[in-house]
């Protein structure tokens, strides 16, 4: 994803790849991605204004190191056939919960927290405050409140088209989608782990006159995670363009079509 004019603020970030299988289709639930604004039709994939740099900048100085000190894992992908071990016990709230303590239960975790994290429920006061605590170690929660409100702030918000309360305007459909593609566990000890999730998604609003044009584009989280309270939890977090193939050559659809599909179709939960 590109960060625009994002980077002018001190925002940066970095990722990898992997390989992961679909879970339990979810209702209505479902969980949007990255928020960005086109300066034209012509040049809306490169001045795209991400929705994750903005937590990124949030997220600055909250995480730590502890995960360095375990096992580095080679990369390649993992094996993506069923293993018999339960990939989560519940939920909290909208976001599953209750991973295992195990190499395949972070990755789990981060593909779901991924999802979570570039959705446009981030950018909902409302929502944001309930995300934050389900995803985030304790220690960090109270600090990342404030500075997620910081920087989704009246300006940013106006920037993607949305209200104070992250709403779209009357006849616009604000798109924020993500879709892991794949994970890859980079290091894991006993009680941490840093998990890179590729990830692809839609992002833009939906409806006539739009400056906000929707658009997919690909991505790499890197989250360095927590046991903590019993489960998997996010202790800092980044983000990285890429890997991308190449567009196929097929003509978009209109900003109904859009609209009506992210209506029609929910969201997915992740698992290893």
């Amino acid at each position: 994803m590109s960060l625009g004019d994002e980077r002018d603020h001190g925002y940066d970030s970095v990722g990898g790849a992997g390989q992961t299988r679909t879970r339990l289709p979810e209702g209505e639930g479902a969980r949007p991605p990255a928020a960005r604004m086109s300066r034209s039709v012509v040049t809306v994939v490169a001045v795209v204004v991400l929705l994750i740099a903005a937590i990124a900048f949030a997220n600055q100085g909250g995480g730590g190191d502890n995960a360095s000190s375990g096992t580095d894992k080679k990369a390649g992908a993992n094996p993506t056939a069923a293993t018999g071990t339960k990939p989560v016990t519940g939920k909290n709230g909208s976001i599953p919960s209750g991973y295992p303590k195990s190499d395949q239960g972070a990755q789990s975790a981060a593909a779901n927290y991924a999802v979570a994290l570039v959705s446009a429920d981030i950018l909902k006061p409302a929502r944001r405050d309930d995300i934050v605590r389900q995803v985030f170690v304790p220690g960090q929660v109270n600090s990342l409140d404030a500075k997620f409100d910081a920087a989704y702030d009246k300006q940013f918000l106006d920037k993607v088209g949305l209200d104070a309360d992250g709403n779209a305007a009357r006849g616009m459909t604000y798109v924020s989608r993500t879709a892991p593609v794949g994970t890859k566990t980079t290091q894991f000890a006993d009680s941490t782990a840093t998990v890179d999730v590729w990830c692809t998604g839609v992002f833009g609003t939906a409806g006539v006159g739009s400056t906000n044009p929707v658009t997919n584009d690909w991505f790499t989280m890197t989250l360095k995670l927590q046991w903590a309270d019993g489960d998997w939890k996010v202790e800092s977090f980044s983000q990285k363009e890429g890997p991308a193939p190449v567009n196929a050559d097929r003509t978009a659809s209109n900003a109904d079509e859009i609209a009506k599909a992210v209506e029609q179709f929910g969201g997915f939960t992740y698992a290893r």
